[in-house]
């Protein structure tokens, strides 16, 4: 019998190899946090997304192929292939106009990449208790 929590599944769709791999490193490190990966365009994050629905998506709006907009009106539109999973934004476009437009496509959080990393951390952890406590 398994007696552990349920793991909270991360997905990371970001352009900058930078960025992913430090994300990658502080996201695998949470308890509670399956990291299961990340894309680097919409269609591959897309067509992950749909082989394996994940609790979390962290979205860069900018990508190397299609956009984080793409992705978030993919995920609102259908969550039959997609599962309903948390979308979080985080991006060097973190103005109120973005931050509007995200909204509309259903985003449930937002964070600007240049101040708001260590928000998006304590982001995931809140998100992964409160898988743990269901």
């Amino acid at each position: 019998m398994d007696n552990h929590p349920p793991m909270l599944k991360v997905f990371l769709i970001e352009d900058s190899a930078l960025l992913q791999e430090l994300l990658s490193g502080m996201l695998s490190e949470l308890d509670g946090v399956e990291f299961c990966g990340c894309a680097d365009g919409e269609t591959e994050a897309l067509h992950r997304l749909a082989q394996a629905p994940v609790d979390l998506v962290i979205i860069d709006i900018e990508l190397k192929q299609g956009s984080g907009i793409g992705v978030l009106d993919a995920l609102q539109t259908d969550s039959g292939l997609y599962g309903n999973p948390r979308k979080a934004v985080l991006t060097n476009y973190a103005h109120s106009t973005m931050r509007q437009r995200c909204e509309r496509f259903g985003t449930d959080a937002f964070f600007d990449k240049s101040l708001h990393i260590n928000q998006l951390i304590d982001y995931v952890v809140d998100a992964a208790h409160r898988k743990a406590a269901s």
